[in-house]
């Protein structure tokens, strides 16, 4: 189980991301985040792996104090913690098959990374994972040559190279056509329901957040204003995350 208390981060120059979020996530659960730009979403679930330190408040995982990990335990957590970005993160210049291999870096020597040198079984692994995704034909293609839902699976199959017992997908398909959008969100699925990995995905669209989660936790200005079910989300409540004048699409 992942659990956030009283969960606070504020940047320098005091503008405030979070203020005192409390909402836990059990095992297996699909999470949907909401809420608008600059909501607090993204500031979240970095957070949450500590590539954003929080100002006060507690992250528990399994029972451990992840804001009071070392460093060096934070290389063992984050081992298990897989991360999707919106703009893919990948290595342009690089075959889509070293990207996928980075997926190990908590797990392998470091001089090895550095030499791009990776046990023959995490090769093995890393293509597995690629036809997974369906796009195994594409391992020595550069990633920049890719569509950005191909560099999104690239990214996918790189998460699923940690062997994670969770996966942090920031706004995933925010620069997605509709269609490419479930494509994507179908694969976090699969990975959640087969696979047990707890799925927290940052969301725009609420006809994602009602076809794909489990549960909601909605920001506004960095507040938690609704944690629940998403067919919970009536009018009154749309209004409060979005804002008066928001229009619903789904």
């Amino acid at each position: 189980m992942l659990q956030i208390k009283n969960l606070t981060k504020i940047y320098d120059g005091g503008v405030q991301a979070l203020h005192n979020v409390t909402f836990d996530v059990p095992k297996g659960q699909f999470l949907a985040v909401i809420g608008l730009s600059g909501s607090g979403k993204s500031t979240l679930l970095r957070c949450i792996n500590r590539l954003i330190e929080p100002t006060d408040g507690k992250i528990f995982w399994n029972g451990e104090d992840i804001t009071a990990a070392t460093p060096d335990e934070m290389r063992r957590i984050r081992r298990k913690i897989g991360m999707v970005f919106q703009h893919f993160n990948l290595v342009h210049r690089s075959p889509v098959l070293t990207n996928v291999l980075a997926g190990r870096l908590g797990y392998v020597n470091p001089a090895w990374s550095l030499l791009n040198r990776f046990p023959g079984n995490d090769v093995k692994k890393a293509m597995k994972q690629l036809e997974r995704v369906g796009i195994a034909d594409k391992a020595n293609h550069r990633a920049d040559e890719l569509s950005g839902g191909q560099q999104q699976r690239v990214g996918i199959a790189r998460a699923l190279m940690q062997d994670p017992e969770i996966i942090l997908a920031d706004e995933p398909v925010a620069s997605l056509d509709p269609v490419l959008a479930h494509s994507i969100m179908k694969h976090l699925e699969e990975i959640n329901k087969n696979d047990g990995v707890t799925v927290l995905c940052s969301l725009h669209f609420l006809d994602l957040v009602h076809r794909y989660a489990d549960r909601v936790v909605a920001l506004n200005e960095g507040e938690l204003v609704f944690e629940g079910l998403p067919q919970d989300i009536d009018d009154k409540k749309f209004k409060e995350i979005y804002g008066r004048d928001a229009e619903r699409v789904g």
